[in-house]
């Protein structure tokens, strides 16, 4: 990343709202950091999120971008030079064949409807424009954002502005101060601790046992370098099924000290819960995910959880529900054909 000249840094936005000392600007890189963490403790706070970005979080997410140039893709909103809205545009292509040109704005509780956040919105969609200009007429294209029932501005901001809803995701969340029932690996299977040489083995199997999964495409490298230097990488956590050398299906469980210390409670994240096809249909993600309820109540946790698809098509909501999962979040995601 390289920062933009003073001269070069200004960005003029055609349908600002007139607000006295707004003005908007590109990125400047790392010196931009702290303000943003800043912004998104208090977005967080008024849309009460549980997500705990810090400092370390930032540099981490901006050190590994994948199809984003921060310098020609951000957008930063000030008055009188304090930060008050940030937003990044970036695309990613889906194994469905679409390329989603992907986007959010954060923006200040306190300068929330007045037109902000709209006007960031056009600016962003105009530089995914350009970015598409470049690639294959022919892959159909669509612009995606979204965000939690909660943050109603925003979502009736991409409304008004042709967004159509085209998917709800849940957050589930499993108290353990309820029984936790045990079942039984399969025949011919086994659960033994991860060791480095694997883990790239079973990233690639989580992908693509999440092939047929709405909304999903290429899992990275990049994404994999990313976790690998957060605190919430934690494999020695992973619930991860073999047959023989194959890996089956996992649960890559993980918990964050910082957010379970801002929220004040003691929650371990079930994710990343996959079945490959040859093993469907067996009982195995029940088991694994029994094995890990059962391990993070050994660990003194009160609760679990994890995000999931409304429709996906393997009835997994269906299973969390049986297995004591209650949704307690809602996320929408919506798109607009890129024309």
């Amino acid at each position: 990343m390289t920062n933009p000249s003073t001269k070069d840094a200004r960005i003029i936005v055609p349908d600002a709202p007139a607000i006295q000392s707004l003005s908007f600007r590109r990125f400047a890189g790392p010196v931009d950091y702290p303000a943003m963490v800043n912004l998104i403790k208090a977005c967080n706070k008024a849309d009460r999120q549980d997500d705990a970005t810090d400092l370390d979080s930032i540099e981490r997410t901006y050190r590994h971008l994948v199809n984003c140039d921060p310098d020609r893709d951000m957008i930063l909103a000030e008055v009188d030079n304090s930060l008050i809205a940030y937003g990044r545009g970036w695309w990613e292509d889906e194994w469905s064949g679409t390329r989603t040109y992907r986007f959010f704005v954060n923006l200040h509780p306190d300068w929330r409807g007045r037109g902000i956040g709209r006007a960031m919105l056009h600016w962003i969609e105009a530089r995914m424009r350009d970015v598409a200009a470049g690639h294959s007429a022919d892959t159909p294209k669509a612009f995606q954002s979204g965000g939690d029932e909660v943050q109603i501005h925003w979502l009736r901001t991409l409304e008004e502005e042709g967004y159509s809803p085209v998917r709800w995701g849940h957050l589930m969340v499993r108290s353990l101060a309820e029984p936790v029932p045990a079942y039984r690996l399969p025949a011919g299977l086994e659960v033994r601790p991860v060791q480095e040489p694997e883990i790239p083995v079973i990233w690639r199997a989580a992908e693509e046992a999440f092939r047929d999964h709405w909304g999903h495409g290429e899992w990275k490298d990049e994404y994999l370098a990313e976790w690998r230097e957060s605190p919430t990488f934690q494999p020695h956590l992973w619930q991860v099924t073999w047959d023989g050398s194959e890996v089956a299906g996992m649960v890559l469980n993980r918990f964050d000290a910082a957010e379970n210390a801002e929220c004040g409670r003691k929650r371990g994240y079930t994710e990343t819960i996959c079945v490959r096809r040859p093993w469907r249909g067996r009982g195995l993600a029940k088991a694994l995910i029994t094995r890990s309820l059962i391990a993070w109540k050994n660990m003194g946790m009160v609760e679990a959880a994890h995000g999931v698809d409304s429709q996906n098509a393997t009835g997994a909501v269906q299973l969390y529900e049986s297995l004591g999962y209650k949704a307690t979040k809602t996320f929408v995601t919506y798109r607009k054909p890129l024309e």
